[in-house]
Parts: C-alpha cells; sequence; structure tokens
C-alpha cells in the first residue's frame, strides 16, 4: 500500500520553480520558431498609368468604379475627377461613351444633392462634345433613369431632374421627342395625381377627369413656383416635338412660313437622299418599288425599326386622335392652373383690379397659353389640325371664354417691394426655378392668338363669334395703330391673329379696320429687316387670296399698299438686297394679276428704277436683276425716255448678255410688230419706238457718248493711218463680247419683222443720219454693224454710196486692227479676233461693190515701210479664205495693181517672206479663178 503510494507520486511529482532561472520546457511543447522570406509584388502596388489620369493619379476606370463608393464625398470627387480627365484628354469620350453615359445617369438619382448636381455638369460636359448620333444608341437608357428621376418620391430628386431634362432638351431635342410617351405622363404626375377610384365621384369630374392638381408641403418652393417651372420644362419639351416630328410625304414641299395659312401645296422640290445623314434624321421616307412605277404603300422595307405602341399616349402623336387622347388630361389641369394662379392674385372682393396680375402670376397664365398653343402644332398635317382645331371648339370653347376673356386684357399689378435680410439656403433653393419675366403684352398676345384660332368661318347655320372677338379685335387695332414697340415673335402673332380673323369674320369692314392698322404699323421708319419682311409676307400673302374673298379684293387700304410698293422700291435700291428682292416678288405677283393701282405706279417710277446707272435694275444681284426685266412685260406703256434706259442697260455691261437679251425678247413681244399678243393686252410702245430701240442697242453707244469720243483726242483710240482710215476705240475684251451677243440677239429680232428689204432700208438710212460723219468710232460698234448689215441684206435694195463708204472704212481699220492684235497678244484675243474676222469677210463677201471700196483705199503709195508687211498680211488672208474666191476673180485687175505696186516699192537682193507668201496665194488664186469662173460678166459687174 505504502510503495503504491510513492510510485503515484513519482509519476505527479511537482516541478519546483525557483526565482531568477529558466522554466524549463515541457516535453510536450510545440516549436513556434519558423523562418520567412519577402516577397515583393510592385506591379500590385502601382496604379494604373497605362491611360491619362487626373492630378489625384486616377485613371477613367478608377473614377468610374468610384461611382459606386457609398460614401458621397467619394462619388463626387469622382465626377469632378471625370470632367477634369475628359477635358485635358478629349478621345477618352469616344472610347468610353458608354459607360461614361450609364454610370452618370445612375446617380441622377443619388440621395445627396451634391452628387446629383455634380452628374449634371458632367451630362452637360459630355453633351456638349458628342452629337446626338453617336449618343442615339444609348439615350434609352439616359431616358430611363431621366423617368426614374422624374417620377421619385424624394422632391429634391424631381427638382434635379428638371435640370437634366433642360441638358437633354438643350442638345439632344430630337432623341427626347422621338418617344414623349413616357415623358408626357411623368410631367402630368409632376403636378397632378390620379383620383382614386373609389368613393363617391366629385362634382367637377362630370367630363370623366382622371387627374387633379397635386400639392406638396415639403417643396422648397411654392406649388405655384413648381408648376411653372414644370410648365416650362413641358414647352420646351412639346416645342422640341413639333420642330423635330415625321415630315409627311405632303410635306416635302417648299417649306413656307405657315403662321399665315400658307400650306404650301402643289409645290414640290426634288429630294435628294443621304443615307448616314437619314438614319438619324425627322425625316421619313417613302419606298418605292419597281423602280417607282407602283408605289406600295406597305413597303417591307424599313430604313430603321418603327417604335411599338401601345402606351397611354401615342408615341408618335402623329394623328390628331392621340393629341386629343393626351389634351383630355392635360387642358384640364392648366384650367385648373389658370384659375388657381388668377384667384390667388386677385384679392378678395374687389372686380376693379381684377385684370391686373403679378408677375408670378402672369408667368404661369402665360406658360398655360403658350401649351395650349402647341397643342394644336402637334398635328402634322394641315387637315388634321383643323379638325383638332374644330374639337378644342367643341370641347373648351365655353370654358376659355370663361376663364381666359372674364378680365382681357390683362395688366400687371405694382407690388411693394419690402427689403428683406438674404438667405442664402432659400435663394440657392428657389433658384430651381427658372426666372422668365413675362409682360402684359406678351400674354395679351397669346390669348389673342389662342382664342382666334377656335373662331370659326361666318355662315349659316353657324354661330357668331363676334361677342367675344370684338374685344380682341380693338385689342389688336389699338396695338398696332398706336405703333406699340413690338418684337418679331409678338408681331408674328398678332399677324397671324389678323389673318385668322380677315378670313373667318368675312367682313369688310373687319378687314378694312384691321389692314388699317397693319398699314400704320407698317409705315414707320427704322423698322428691322426682319420685321420688313414680315409684313411684306403677311400684305403679300392676303393679296393672293383675293379670289374667293370680295372682301380682301375690295380692300382699299391692300390698293393702296400696292400702289407704294414702286416707290419703296425706287427709294431703297441697293442699300437693302433682301429687302429690296421681296418687294420686287410682291410686285411681280400683283403685276402677273393685272392690278391697276400697282401697274400705273410702276409706270410713273419705272424711269427711275430702270436707271442705267442708279436704277435698281443694273445695283441689285442677278437674281432680282432677272424679276425686275420680267416686270417689262406687264407694263402698259413704255415710253421713249424708259426704252432708251432700257437700250443703255443692255449695252452698258451692267446686266448679263443673257439678260439683255431676254429684256430685247419681252420688248419685242410687247411691240405690234411680233405679231403675237394674249387676250386684250395692247402694244405697249409705237413701232417707230422699237425700230429706233433695236437700233441704239444695235450701236451699243449712246449719241453723248459718241459725241464724248469725238472730242477726246487721241489719246483714247488708235491713230489713223491709210490702212485704218477710221480712228477706232479699242474697248475691252468683257465688253466687246457682250456687245457681240447682244447684236447677235437684235439682228433676230430685226430678221424677224417682216419685210428685210424695209428693214435693211431702215437700217441704212440710219447708218445715213447718226454714223458716217463719225471719226472714231468703236471697234465693237464697227463689228456689230458689218455683222447686221451681212445678215439684214436685201439684194434688192442696192446700199447707198454714202453706206458703203463707211463700211469700207469699217472693214479695212478692223482688219488692220486684226494684224495689230494678232501681232501683240495673239492668245488673250481669240474670240474677238474670231468675231471680227467672221464679221469682215461676212461683209466682205454678201455686200456687193465692197471689197471693190475696200481695194481702192488701198493706196500702196501712202503706206510707210512698216506698214507694207500688214497690207500684205490682209491681202494674203483675204486670197486664201474660199468664200471670196469669187469676189476676189471680180476684182482681180484692181487687185493686180495692188501687188505690182507692191512688188515694185519692194525691190532688193532679197525678198521679203510676206511677199512671198502674198505672191504664192495670188497666182493660186488667179490659176483656179480663170479656169472655173472664165468669162463670167454678171458676177463681175455686181461686185
Amino acid at each position: 500500500m505504502k510503495a503504491k503510494k510513492k510510485k503515484r507520486q513519482d509519476d505527479f511529482q511537482k516541478v519546483k520553480l525557483k526565482v531568477g532561472k529558466k522554466k524549463p520546457k515541457a516535453d510536450n511543447a510545440t516549436n513556434t520558431s519558423f523562418r520567412s522570406k519577402g516577397i515583393h509584388l510592385p506591379e500590385q502596388l502601382k496604379r494604373d498609368t497605362s491611360g491619362p489620369t487626373t492630378h489625384r493619379q486616377l485613371g477613367i476606370n478608377d473614377l468610374l468604379s468610384q461611382l459606386h463608393h457609398y460614401n458621397s464625398n467619394v462619388k463626387h470627387s469622382a465626377l469632378l475627377g471625370l470632367r477634369e480627365l475628359l477635358s485635358l484628354n478629349p478621345p477618352l469620350l469616344e472610347q468610353h461613351l458608354s459607360r461614361l453615359l450609364s454610370e452618370v445617369a445612375a446617380v441622377f438619382t443619388d440621395k445627396d444633392g451634391n452628387v446629383r448636381v455634380a452628374a449634371t455638369r458632367a451630362l452637360r460636359f459630355i453633351a456638349q462634345s458628342v452629337p446626338a448620333e453617336r449618343v442615339a444608341p444609348f439615350f434609352p437608357l439616359l431616358s430611363a433613369h431621366l423617368s426614374c428621376a422624374m417620377t421619385h418620391i424624394e422632391t429634391g430628386i424631381q427638382e434635379d431632374a428638371m435640370k437634366v431634362l433642360d441638358v437633354l432638351l438643350e442638345h439632344y431635342p430630337a432623341l427626347l421627342a422621338a418617344r414623349p410617351a413616357v415623358l408626357l405622363t411623368n410631367f402630368l404626375e409632376l403636378i397632378s395625381h390620379r383620383h382614386n377610384s373609389g368613393g363617391a365621384k366629385k362634382p367637377q369630374d362630370t367630363k370623366g377627369r382622371t387627374w387633379t392638381l397635386s400639392v406638396t408641403p415639403s417643396r422648397t418652393v411654392t406649388s405655384q413656383q413648381w408648376r411653372l417651372s414644370v410648365l416650362l420644362r413641358l414647352g420646351r419639351f412639346l416645342q422640341a416635338v413639333v420642330e423635330e416630328r415625321p415630315v409627311e410625304e405632303g410635306d416635302m414641299s417648299v417649306p413656307t412660313d405657315g403662321v399665315f395659312g400658307s400650306s404650301g401645296e402643289g409645290r414640290l422640290t426634288p429630294l435628294y437622299l443621304n443615307w448616314e445623314e437619314l438614319t438619324y434624321s425627322k425625316a421619313g421616307v417613302r419606298v418605292y418599288e419597281h423602280s417607282g412605277v407602283k408605289p406600295t404603300p406597305h413597303s417591307t422595307f424599313r430604313l430603321r425599326p418603327e417604335v411599338d405602341s401601345g402606351t397611354a399616349v401615342s408615341e408618335g402623336l402623329d394623328s390628331a386622335e392621340a393629341v386629343q387622347s393626351f389634351a383630355t388630361t392635360l387642358v384640364p389641369l392648366l384650367l385648373e392652373v389658370w384659375v388657381e394662379a388668377s384667384a390667388n392674385d386677385c384679392p378678395s372682393n374687389s372686380t376693379e383690379d381684377a385684370h391686373l396680375l403679378a408677375p408670378d402670376a402672369m408667368s404661369v397664365m402665360f406658360q398655360v397659353l403658350s401649351i395650349l398653343q402647341l397643342l394644336r402644332k402637334l398635328a402634322p398635317q394641315q387637315e388634321q389640325q383643323d379638325t383638332l382645331d374644330s374639337w378644342f371648339r367643341k370641347e373648351y370653347l365655353g370654358d376659355f371664354k370663361q376663364h381666359f376673356m372674364k378680365n382681357f386684357p390683362y395688366g400687371t399689378r405694382d407690388t411693394p417691394k419690402h427689403k428683406k435680410k438674404l438667405d442664402l439656403k432659400r435663394s440657392k433653393q428657389t433658384a430651381a426655378v427658372p426666372a422668365q419675366t413675362v409682360e402684359p403684352l406678351a400674354l395679351n398676345i397669346t390669348v389673342c392668338q389662342v382664342m382666334v384660332s377656335l373662331s370659326q368661318r361666318q355662315g349659316l347655320g353657324r354661330e357668331a363669334d363676334a361677342d367675344w372677338l370684338t374685344p380682341l379685335r380693338t385689342f389688336v387695332r389699338e396695338i398696332l395703330g398706336n405703333r406699340v414697340k413690338l418684337s418679331y415673335r409678338q408681331l408674328h402673332m398678332l399677324l397671324g391673329t389678323v389673318w385668322k380673323m380677315v378670313l373667318t369674320q368675312r367682313s369688310k369692314t373687319v378687314t378694312e379696320d384691321l389692314l388699317a392698322a397693319v398699314y400704320l404699323y407698317y409705315q414707320q421708319r427704322h423698322l428691322t429687316l426682319q420685321t420688313r419682311s414680315l409684313l411684306l409676307s403677311f400684305y403679300s400673302k392676303l393679296y393672293l387670296q383675293e379670289q374667293g374673298h370680295t372682301h380682301i379684293a375690295r380692300s382699299k387700304v391692300l390698293c393702296r399698299w400696292l400702289a407704294s410698293l414702286p416707290v419703296q422700291l425706287s427709294q431703297l435700291g441697293h442699300r437693302n438686297p433682301a429687302l429690296s428682292a421681296q418687294l420686287i416678288l410682291s410686285i411681280q405677283a400683283a403685276a402677273s394679276r393685272g392690278n391697276k393701282d400697282l401697274l400705273n405706279s410702276l409706270q410713273s417710277h419705272a424711269c427711275k428704277l430702270y436707271d442705267p446707272q442708279e436704277g435698281v435694275v443694273v445695283l441689285l444681284p442677278a437674281e432680282s436683276q432677272q424679276r425686275m426685266v420680267q416686270l417689262l412685260y406687264f407694263l402698259p406703256k413704255m415710253s421713249q425716255a424708259l426704252l432708251a434706259n432700257l437700250s443703255c442697260c443692255c449695252t452698258a455691261g451692267r446686266i448679263s448678255a443673257g439678260l439683255a437679251a431676254s429684256l430685247i425678247r419681252i420688248i419685242q413681244l410687247r411691240s405690234s410688230l411680233s405679231g403675237w399678243s394674249v387676250g386684250s393686252q395692247e402694244a405697249a410702245l409705237q413701232d417707230v419706238d422699237y425700230i429706233s430701240f433695236l437700233f441704239s442697242t444695235l450701236m451699243g453707244f449712246s449719241s453723248d457718248k459718241l459725241a464724248t469720243l469725238q472730242e477726246a483726242g487721241d489719246e483714247t483710240s488708235l491713230p489713223p493711218s491709210p490702212l485704218s482710215p477710221l480712228r477706232l476705240y479699242p474697248t475691252p475684251l468683257e465688253q466687246f463680247t457682250h456687245h457681240w451677243d447682244i447684236v447677235e440677239e437684235v439682228c433676230h429680232c430685226l430678221e424677224t419683222l417682216g419685210s428685210q428689204s424695209q428693214c435693211f432700208d431702215i437700217l441704212q438710212n440710219g447708218i445715213c443720219k447718226y454714223l458716217t460723219s463719225l471719226c472714231v468710232v468703236p471697234d465693237c460698234m464697227a463689228a456689230g454693224l458689218l455683222r447686221a448689215v451681212s445678215r439684214l441684206l436685201d439684194l434688192s435694195v442696192l446700199p447707198k454710196d454714202s453706206v458703203l463708204r463707211f463700211l469700207s472704212q469699217c472693214c479695212l481699220s478692223l482688219l488692220a486692227l486684226l494684224i495689230t492684235l494678232q501681232r501683240e497678244a495673239p492668245a488673250d484675243t481669240n474670240h474677238k479676233r474670231e468675231a471680227i474676222w467672221g464679221a469682215c469677210v461676212s461683209a466682205l463677201s454678201t455686200v456687193p461693190r465692197l471689197l471693190r471700196m475696200v481695194l481702192q483705199l488701198l493706196r500702196v503709195g501712202d503706206l510707210s515701210e512698216v506698214e507694207l508687211p500688214q497690207l500684205g498680211q490682209i491681202l494674203s488672208m483675204l486670197l486664201q479664205h474660199t468664200p471670196l474666191h469669187n469676189q476676189m476673180m471680180a476684182n482681180a485687175a484692181l487687185l493686180q495693181e495692188i501687188i505690182q505696186h507692191l512688188t515694185r516699192y519692194m525691190r532688193g537682193e532679197t525678198r521679203e517672206q510676206w511677199l512671198t507668201d502674198l505672191l504664192y496665194c495670188y497666182s493660186v488664186t488667179v490659176a483656179h479663178g480663170s479656169s472655173v469662173h472664165r468669162g463670167n460678166l454678171g458676177l463681175r459687174d455686181m461686185y
């Protein structure tokens, strides 16, 4: 027993520890010592330097990933870093556009306001740099995030969503307008809410309304300010829908103002397609199969996929039914907003000042009216717009008269301004509402336009609108008659109102009153070009409506305006070519309809308008010049003074040769000698005046100009010589070419007169009376005379000796000039030399005895050594021309005498080359002529 106990004590013997001694290790102790080596991974510690970075060394991937961070400060700094990085490295936008748009749009609904503001600024920066066609594939995502923000439960997020919408409306209106259904519903939910399905129906819901205005006390702005903010954006959005709506096939005509009822029907222009541009454009294209032989209304080909419909509001709002569906919900809400604004602004039990409004109320009312106007314009076709107007009249005319016309016209209430301590926090909150000051004049004009659009044409069985149109007409007449200063937009709206009233009322009294007020405004001085053009367009289009509207056709104001147009055109001149062009269009439209007042006024001022120096016909651009020439056809009479001006216009070179030819043809058509007339139109000029006009135009120079040339001396013309009996006045190549074209047209008109012998007799009498005594003759006139004589010659009339003598002098002088031009500037004067040579040869081969008289003028003894080679060249050229062989052989004796004199004077050891060429040409011509025309005495006697 004792041994057993001792053994147990040995097994569990306690180790005694001593102070200062190391504790012994246990038998089962684990050795925890280890050895380690460092592993260095420097690549993991490096930041991404493969691309551009910000000043904080953050790349695009780092910044985009930080937008998912839970801390709002990190997200805010990431958005600021994105703007910094993208501004310094624009190519990153193209490379990461998809991620940028998706990540930035995701924080539109962030709970922190600073993050939302930074996101809006980042979106604006992207929108300023990226075009719409690049954003289009990603725009559905942007639109979805915008819808989430607009319908968010937090009012702050809704307010910031309006700023995002501003950015998209500014830069991508077409993309927003492509699918308006969701956004229109969102706009409704921002200011209203649906009725609960349960409960009794309220009295105001008799028309089946399901929406009513909502009030949110937790907003930082008042309910009126918030509704104004939403209505402003809604108006801009509807304006984008109107401007970017698809263009129907019937609307491919020339675009017009459209404000005065001109739909542009019947005017078509060719359509040039560019598939790359049309991919994102607003124009629809109808595709024709079978090479366009048969149109296929339902072609299987589509330029881009159509958007599925089926939402509460039609995706395109491209039909009257879709617009009516949306207007049924929106218009009652707008009327509630109007009533609320007018009621809040009107003092209790005060009817005298009910028409006076505060600025905020006036802004709200103006937006209500603007949206109503845009609703009318949503229908893309004129027929649909008329249907929509009829529907508005049927459904809401009573409400509009009750609310809009109750206190018309409206004014501004003077409210005392109290100085308050500036609250920075409050000012930042109210900054979400865009400030817009609306004047009472703009509000009243918009009321006029909205109400007049609901009027209908007066007739049997139709309700008269005179009771509520009278105050509107009085307001319009006072504003225009008192010449109140209006902006272009305001005047545009007022003229549209006048247009609608004139066409619907069909009253001569109403028409005269309104047009007289417009004419008073039109007579103001210092109107801008845009304003003056708008007034001209109004009157011109109204005048075109006279057919079928007797009250317009008999308007004295319109006749007075038409009679004043030529006076205005002559006074305006070329100071404003655009306005002058519009005046000419108006004059042309009335002249083509035979308006007597305008034609009499045009005839009275024709000499000033067609003055060759200061008239508009020579000072305006080519297109206006053409219209001025066309106006000549409608003139009742053409005086001698006017014909003289027109002749100078043709020859002075201030209008093109083609236009001058058109002018000559028009004068020919208005003469009795043309043998052509339309209806009861009488000849505008006498026969003698017409012949005188043609002769003056053929000369190319007026009598005063020719007299000046005779007295000018030797400085302006070539000196006379035996080879140049006349002193030729050299004209520039451009002037010579212009006159040559005029001569061809005049010759054509003279050839069509009938009796060619009488025509030639008149021509040579004119030459004898006015030209044979001249010593200085322009080269273009000399060439033109030879051309005209050769074309108009009748062998039954022998030319007078004085005419032949003058023509021979012209011909010899031109041949000498031809040699000079060929020697001095052969390349620059090709056309002039060809024209001169053609005129000389044609005259020499056609006019009897002309070649003989030219040869008789060649006196070899009077020539100098320098002129002898020129004479030899002239003779060689004549001998080489085959059509002149008969005439040369008829004058062989005279020609032989001249050549003998040349040979005698040029005797020497060496013979000049020109003389050798001349003798060779002479021998060939004489040998050929003697074998063919031997014994032809009749030909010799004639030439």
